[in-house]
C-alpha cells in the first residue's frame, strides 16, 4: 500500500570538507532520527530542483557554501517560489540567506552588530584598529575573507565588500533556535580554534540578545544560529546571522539535549506541513 506519511527531500552534500567540522556525520545522524516520522530521501544541492515537485517539503541543511553552485541554488528559489513548495528553512530570510548586506542594515539601525560599513566615504564611521577584516558581501565559510592594516584602508577597492574593525573579544558564543523557541548555546573559549565548542548557559541577558536577531529576520519555520562575541566591555556584539544552512554541532550536545533538539525539529517540521507555504521573495537578493 502506498505511504501516507510526508515525504521530505533532505539536500545535503555529503562530501563538503568543512575545517574543524564533519557536515556528513552530522547529516546522517538527522536523517536517521527524522526517518522515524517522514518518508525521506536525500538528494545533492544540485539535484534540489529537479526532484523537489516529487515531495511535500524540502529541506535544506549541510549544503555547503552557496557559491559553488550560485546559478544553481537560485534556480532552485525561483522554481520553490513558482511550485508553491514548502522550503525549510523558509526562504524568507533577511539574513546569510541574501548575502551580508543585513550587517549593514543592523548596523545603520543601531542594533548591536560590529560595525560594519560599505563605502570609502564610510570609513570615518568605523573605530581606530591595528587591522581590519574585508569580507565578499556573498562570501560564506570565511571564503574570500582578508585582513588589511590601517594604512591599506585606502587601496581597498570597494566593490561587493564589506569591512569592519578586527577587535579584541573573550570568546565567541553561537545560540541554536528552532523556529522562535531557543534550543541550546555553544561557546569557544578559546579566540584561535571557533569550532572547538563547549556548552554554554546564557543568561537572560544573553537571550534577548538573540531573540533580538530571530525577531527580526522574521522566518516562521526553520532553523538559524546566532553567532556572537563577547567584548572586553562585557557586550555581545552580532557576528553572523546563519538563516540558510547554519552547521549545529550537534554530536557536542549530550543525549537528552540531542533528542530534544530532534523532537523539535519534527515538530516544527509537522507544523510546516500544516500551513499553506510562504516561501519569500521570487529572486535572490
Amino acid at each position: 500500500m502506498p505511504s501516507t506519511r510526508p515525504r521530505v527531500l533532505y539536500v545535503t552534500d555529503l562530501a563538503y570538507q568543512a575545517r574543524g567540522r564533519r557536515y556528513c556525520d552530522e547529516d546522517i545522524f538527522l536523517t536517521s532520527r527524522l526517518r522515524e516520522d517522514f518518508d525521506l530521501a536525500l538528494c545533492h544541492p544540485l539535484e534540489a530542483a529537479a526532484l523537489m515537485d516529487a515531495f511535500d517539503a524540502v529541506v535544506v541543511r549541510n549544503s555547503g557554501p552557496v557559491l559553488r553552485y550560485q546559478s544553481e541554488y537560485d534556480a532552485f528559489r525561483e522554481r520553490a517560489v513558482k511550485s508553491g513548495a514548502r522550503v525549510y528553512n523558509q526562504l524568507s530570510g533577511k539574513a546569510d540567506m541574501a548575502g551580508k548586506q543585513y550587517l549593514l542594515d543592523l548596523s545603520a539601525a543601531g542594533y548591536p552588530v560590529i560595525p560594519t560599513i560599505d563605502r570609502r566615504q564610510d570609513l570615518v564611521r568605523l573605530p581606530k584598529a591595528d587591522q581590519y577584516v574585508v569580507k565578499p558581501k556573498l562570501g560564506a565559510d570565511s571564503i574570500g575573507l582578508e585582513f588589511v592594516s590601517r594604512d591599506r584602508l585606502g587601496d581597498l577597492v570597494f566593490k561587493d565588500v564589506l569591512v569592519q574593525p578586527r577587535i579584541d573579544f573573550a570568546y565567541e558564543v553561537s545560540f541554536y533556535f528552532i523556529d522562535h523557541a531557543f534550543q541550546y548555546a555553544l561557546y569557544a573559549p578559546r579566540t584561535d580554534q571557533r569550532w572547538l565548542l563547549e556548552p554554554y548557559e546564557p543568561t537572560a541577558a544573553d537571550l534577548a540578545f538573540a531573540r533580538r536577531f530571530i525577531d527580526w529576520n522574521g522566518i516562521e519555520h526553520g532553523i538559524q544560529r546566532v553567532d556572537a562575541c563577547r567584548v572586553p566591555d562585557g557586550e555581545l556584539l552580532l557576528v553572523e546571522l546563519e538563516d540558510l544552512n547554519p552547521y549545529l554541532s550537534l554530536d557536542l550536545l549530550d543525549e537528552e539535549s540531542r533528542t530534544s533538539f530532534v523532537a523539535n525539529l519534527k515538530a516544527s517540521l509537522h507544523t510546516l506541513l500544516r500551513t499553506a507555504p510562504s516561501p519569500g521573495p521570487s529572486a535572490h537578493p
